[in-house]
């Protein structure tokens, strides 16, 4: 329905600076993830775009047009906020109903929306209960079909199912993601979970203090990050981040490829870690966490932590000497200012 672009924006709230000359572009219908740690302007940026929030310096652009002087009211977009804010005095019909008997919609099509959305979203039969009546999840769903009965420009969700136990969250993000892509809608979606935000985005936007450090497909973001701090920002086990100097030859983990002459530090990820019995190896198992189909094994060489993530359950005791080596291609190589270098 509508893209959203940011130019050169800023917002500050006193000494603290919330967003610091942010410019990226939400393309017309895509699932936009903002992912981050806490303060890192995720949640700001959502504020901006809804009109809650001006910005200090910048333009925002929403369907081409500028609204730095258009109210909230006026900019067509709708919002999912974290703490869901049901009323609790009506029921579930009547709370997706709300946003259309605000703006006088014919009944008849109100009724046909709901229902619509109702369906959408698997609640039609907790339509006649109240908030207190329902489940976390449940209220959930009203919440976010409270925003999907209204045909806006575009959809914005303040981290919605955060709340909710994992096999539920998992069940909800994948509802989202079809209900997404048969309205065909843009869809701007704040989460500080890395697996919620890779499963279920076209793009994310990698923020830092403010600040955007990379925008990219989620897979192109995990296997080609632009800096140590995206690097470690996905990935569960964490990357494994060591000096470039004991990777190669005889290093810490035994590679083909050598690092490049500018290279502090190298990164590898757990299920690019290959382990292999060998008496004479210098890393040690500390533990071994069966996980079903896979196996995370801590080791220890050289006074280094090293996590490898391994298929199935390989039968590995704690302290059984074992040999490390790299996966080809699957090495990161970065500099002295955290950058990933060209190539690697």
């Amino acid at each position: 329905m509508a893209g959203i672009r940011f130019e050169n924006v800023t917002k500050r709230f006193g000494d603290t600076l919330a967003v610091d000359n942010v410019t990226f572009e939400v393309v017309d219908n895509e699932f936009f993830c903002l992912f981050g740690p806490p303060l890192s302007g995720k949640s700001t940026i959502l504020k901006l775009i809804l009109g809650l929030e001006q910005p200090d310096s910048g333009e925002i652009h929403i369907d081409g047009h500028p609204v730095r002087h258009v109210e909230a009211a006026d900019r067509d977009v709708a919002m999912v906020f974290q703490n869901l804010a049901l009323f609790p005095h009506l029921t579930a019909a009547d709370n997706v109903r709300f946003p259309l008997v605000e703006r006088r919609i014919p009944v008849d099509r109100i009724e046909a929306r709901v229902t619509d959305v109702a369906k959408k979203m698997h609640m039609t039969h907790i339509l006649h209960k109240y908030p207190a009546q329902l489940s976390g999840g449940e209220r959930q769903r009203v919440a976010i079909a409270r925003a999907l009965v209204r045909d806006p420009v575009a959809y914005l969700m303040d981290d919605p199912i955060s709340a909710l136990d994992a096999r539920l969250r998992e069940q909800t993000r994948v509802e989202l993601r079809r209900i997404q892509r048969e309205m065909n809608h843009t869809l701007v979606y704040v989460t500080h979970d890395q697996e919620e935000a890779m499963s279920i985005s076209d793009r994310m936007a990698i923020l830092e203090n403010g600040r955007v450090r990379q925008i990219a497909a989620p897979e192109d973001l995990y296997d080609a990050p632009n800096s140590e701090y995206v690097a470690g920002m996905l990935g569960a086990p964490h990357i494994n981040l060591l000096d470039a100097a004991h990777i190669g030859p005889g290093g810490i983990i035994a590679a083909d490829e050598s690092p490049p002459a500018s290279a502090r530090r190298a990164g590898l990820r757990p299920e690019s870690v290959e382990v292999n019995r060998d008496p004479a190896g210098e890393a040690r198992i500390q533990t071994v966490e069966p996980m079903g189909g896979t196996t995370i094994v801590t080791l220890l060489v050289r006074d280094t932590q090293v996590k490898a993530m391994l298929r199935g359950q390989p039968n590995f005791a704690v302290g059984e000497p074992v040999r490390l080596s790299a996966m080809p291609g699957r090495l990161h190589f970065f500099n002295d200012a955290g950058s990933a270098l060209s190539g690697c």
